[in-house]
């Protein structure tokens, strides 16, 4: 196994735990191989960790352990798949939520990889061609470690793959494939792309949506993708709700989740419009909500615009602010690693100062639980939950 050397500062930074290995961290890469295990040492050759090489947006490879002794093989794979599971004991005995991450990459000792579970067909998301070559290998493990899988589906996210979706192993899911998240149902579709039709890790604000916010309340529910939030909404008693998204298939995708709850879609607002001229539109027509949901992707391009939530999250806040109504809920969530959660609540307070609006922080989440961060790898805790109520 090649050793390579890195700088003092990422030494000290891995050496605390840091798993990710950054290019700026060595000297050299030399001619060293996608793929390819290596041996990281310091300047003065002290051994820090093994692991391999494979380039993702932020990081060239991963650190999988410490213990020099400690062979990267069938039984190193097979052992964390084994302690992902036993970690996740009550995610199985949950007869309510049949759909959460089983493994969570370098939170679970392996960065490059994610695994979740959906009513018994797992789903593995690879980020990297180095750890992708070494596929067979792992599932082969995983086989061993959970056997008593229904199905097995691959998402290919790494740059310049051939593929976004495959079939790997056991049946294929239908489509859709109905799950349950705290007693609702949800359609997904596990065999199309990257996508499956909901995000796992907004689960418990999905929950309290259901349980508390909802009940009588009207809500728009911006970047809707195929409206999660607002069947969540309506199942616990929210009177309307409006969703707004510039994807066409948007539509469809909503009405389908509503349909599959006995809910009545003609009782709800979808419409396929940027968000921003939504906002612009509910202004002039004087519009309130009682709860307005902003959830949008990092980046995003319609014909009209693109938006990033760096350069553009605190405009839509200030849009968002002008139609909520007094004592209503502002749902304001990001995703991105490259925003801290300070960093993200200081863009919030900035939009509320602009707007001369007063409001306190009611509750706030981060990642579920089965979504297991790396503490010393501050940028896989990425999702930032606020929930502010507006003073009148």
């Amino acid at each position: 196994m090649r050793k390579l050397k890195v700088k003092t500062l990422a030494a000290n930074r891995l050496k605390k735990g840091y798993k990710a290995l950054e290019e700026y961290d060595f000297k050299t890469m030399e001619d060293v191989a996608q793929g390819e295990f290596v041996e990281i040492t310091d300047q003065n050759n002290n051994f820090i960790g093994k692991g391999y090489i494979g380039e993702e947006d932020r990081t060239v490879g991963w650190i999988l352990t410490t213990n020099k002794d400690e062979p990267i093989d069938s039984n190193f794979y097979d052992r964390h798949f084994r302690m992902a599971q036993n970690a996740r004991t009550a995610y199985y005995a949950d007869k309510s939520t049949n759909a959460f991450r089983l493994f969570n990459a370098s939170g679970d000792g392996i960065g490059g990889i994610t695994i979740d579970y959906y009513d018994g067909f797992y789903i593995f998301s690879w980020f990297n061609k180095g750890l992708y070559d070494y596929r067979e290998q792992i599932y082969q493990a995983f086989k061993v470690a959970i056997p008593d899988f229904k199905g097995i589906v691959e998402k290919i996210r790494f740059k310049n793959a051939e593929i976004q979706s495959r079939h790997v192993a056991g049946a294929t899911p239908p489509e859709p494939l109905l799950i349950k998240e705290n007693g609702i149902q949800y359609a997904t579709y596990i065999n199309e792309g990257w996508m499956t039709g909901i995000f796992l890790d907004q689960r418990n604000v999905r929950r309290r949506l259901m349980e508390e916010w909802g009940t009588g309340k009207t809500v728009l529910n911006t970047f809707s993708y195929t409206g999660a939030f607002s069947v969540a909404a309506a199942m616990g008693g929210a009177v309307k709700t409006v969703n707004i998204d510039a994807a066409r298939r948007s539509k469809a995708k909503t009405i389908e989740q509503f349909e599959v709850n006995g809910l009545n879609p003609d009782d709800h607002e979808i419409r396929v419009i940027d968000v921003f001229d939504y906002l612009d539109y509910a202004k002039k027509h004087q519009l309130k909500f009682d709860i307005i949901i902003l959830d949008p992707p990092t980046f995003a391009r319609t014909k009209k615009r693109t938006f990033s939530v760096e350069k553009d999250y605190v405009g839509l806040v200030q849009e968002a602010l002008e139609i909520l109504a007094d004592n209503g809920l502002l749902i304001a969530s990001s995703n991105t690693w490259k925003l801290s959660r300070d960093d993200f609540y200081q863009m919030i307070n900035e939009a509320f100062d602009k707007e001369e609006v007063d409001a306190y922080l009611l509750e706030e989440y981060g990642l579920p639980e089965d979504f297991k961060i790396n503490e010393q790898y501050p940028e896989s805790d990425y999702l930032k939950v606020m929930v502010l109520e507006k003073t009148s």
